[in-house]
């Protein structure tokens, strides 16, 4: 049952894969409200029609995304929209005193001029730009909180949810970076991730007969993610990283997984490793550090908010860190994390309806 105070919310883009994953945790949530969905194409269809797995528990009918409409309906909207399509919507809600949290990449890049070098395309939301904060959670809590703290005191506010790929780098590489062990300014990611991840539309790549039983590396050296990353680690670095980023596509519907490989000094043990990161995420209720000699698997955390990571050092010529962590690439690395940002923002408890464990067989 849905609490009487609950937060309302409109997933704005639910007929997407990320965006239908919302709208299924939101309609669960014990403290939300799914007050609207929406969708250009395909408003005035239940949104149960295409997604028989909702039948049952969301009788939600779609809606065109018209931002008074949503004002009128939520107290917070989830967008889960392409890069650009959040550019014009988000102020327009932000101006009707709705909260934003953006899965888009639109407010990800702090510096504008990096955002249209890498996307191609005008940033013309400089603005909301400056006041956006960048919701991974277990790196930005000060941000979230000051957010909340606007937000309950009558100001709507915008996160912008990080992306799969870079929420999995960064949660391998943290506890490295921060405590100022790298060696070297260099961090390589190689990260595999489900064909979920490029989206409902398929294409040539994602295609059944060309995505299974093959893996292949693609945006080689050109991804848009790279800045993303290089971003958050400078951050955690407190100097700028260089980011060697290759993604791999997997016959997986869901899961992503990202090796993060580090070169270290000769003070780091293996047993000081494991100790820096066990203490990095003890108090982090969504981040679990796997015991020595164990590494992360996607079946793990598929279909959950959870992150899974291991690590451990190779010193037998250069010493290096190889830190991996393992996500669903629409929970934790979407819908579950903007779910999470959501729940911070709103004052309520960070974990509320996100605390579910993946299937074990």
């Amino acid at each position: 049952m849905v609490a009487s105070d609950a937060v309302r919310v409109c997933v704005v883009g639910a007929t997407g894969y990320a965006g239908v994953e919302a709208v299924r945790l939101v309609a669960g949530h014990p403290r939300m409200e799914l007050a609207m969905a929406t969708d250009r194409r395909q408003a005035g269809t239940p949104l149960a029609e295409l997604y028989p797995a909702l039948l049952g528990s969301c009788d939600v009918v779609l809606s065109q995304p018209d931002p008074d409409a949503i004002a009128a309906a939520a107290d917070v909207a989830l967008l889960a929209v392409p890069h650009t399509a959040s550019l014009d919507l988000t102020p327009a809600l932000v101006a009707r005193g709705v909260s934003v949290v953006d899965l888009s990449a639109d407010y990800r890049l702090a510096d504008a001029d990096v955002y249209e070098a890498w996307y191609g395309t005008p940033h013309t939301s400089r603005g909301l730009l400056a006041e956006a904060v960048y919701g991974l959670p277990e790196a930005a809590r000060d941000g979230l909180a000051a957010l909340a703290a606007r937000r309950a005191a009558g100001e709507a506010v915008v996160v912008a949810a990080p992306g799969c790929y870079p929420t999995a780098t960064a949660l391998a590489a943290l506890p490295v970076l921060e405590a100022g062990l790298a060696a070297s300014s260099l961090v390589v990611a190689d990260c595999v991730s489900g064909v979920s991840g490029a989206g409902r539309t398929p294409t040539a790549r994602t295609h059944y007969c060309s995505a299974d039983g093959s893996v292949e590396a693609y945006g080689v050296a050109s991804h848009r993610h790279t800045p993303e990353i290089e971003q958050t680690l400078s951050r955690a670095a407190g100097s700028p990283v260089d980011v060697v980023f290759t993604p791999h596509l997997a016959p997986l519907t869901r899961g992503l997984l990202a090796t993060v490989y580090l070169e270290v000094g000769e003070d780091v043990t293996p047993e000081s490793l494991q100790a820096l990161y066990e203490g990095r995420y003890a108090d982090e209720p969504l981040v679990t550090v796997l015991p020595a000699g164990s590494m992360p698997k996607t079946s793990s955390v598929a279909g959950t908010a959870r992150a899974q990571v291991g690590v451990a050092l190779d010193g037998r010529r250069r010493r290096v860190v190889v830190a991996s962590c393992a996500i669903d690439n629409l929970g934790k690395g979407a819908a579950a994390q903007a779910v999470q940002c959501a729940n911070l923002v709103c004052g309520l408890p960070e974990t509320c309806g996100l605390d579910f464990v993946a299937p074990v067989v």
